[in-house]
């Protein structure tokens, strides 16, 4: 059992830290590279960057991974010193989960639905309509709770190591 519960945590954490990864990364680099950009070159790059980002890497072990493993590592911690630190990061995580639901992909599926770059014909109000400034700061919410559900789930696994 202690290696099935330490594999576990392994994945959680590594699943968080990835998915922390890619939200910080369009936190300080992506947004901000996009937002110097004319409106036909941030409708088709945010449009291609949000079809690529659909993959079974991200979604599955990444994105999903991270909620799914944080979770099944905190049913094998009842009992243990690390439960409330794993507990934390599930719902931090949580967290940028549920932002992503609620605010991130609707706006990022209007911005798809828009079409074509090359076919819309007011481009500015469909960057204007996505609301760039929302994205970004649910965005950053989701980077923060991510990363500090990351160091709550690497004390999990330090506590862990010591229990056993």
């Amino acid at each position: 059992m202690d290696a099935i519960r330490t594999a576990v945590l392994i994945i959680a954490t590594l699943a968080t830290g990835l998915t922390a990864g890619v939200f910080g990364l369009y936190a300080h680099t992506v947004m901000r590279g996009l937002a110097t950009t004319d409106d036909r070159t941030f409708v088709a790059a945010f449009q291609a960057m949000d079809r690529a980002i659909l993959n079974p890497w991200f979604l599955g072990f990444g994105f999903m991974g991270a909620l799914i493993s944080s979770a099944v590592a905190a049913g094998t911690q009842i009992g243990r010193d690390a439960l409330p630190w794993t507990l934390a990061a599930l719902a931090l995580y949580l967290v940028a989960f549920v932002t992503t639901f609620a605010v991130n992909l609707p706006l990022n599926d209007a911005l798809k639905a828009a079409g074509d770059p090359d076919t819309i014909p007011d481009l500015a109000g469909v960057r204007r309509a996505f609301n760039e400034a929302r994205w970004r700061t649910w965005n950053t919410v989701r980077a923060w709770t991510s990363t500090l559900a990351f160091a709550a789930l690497c004390w999990s696994l330090v506590l862990d190591g010591r229990a056993m």
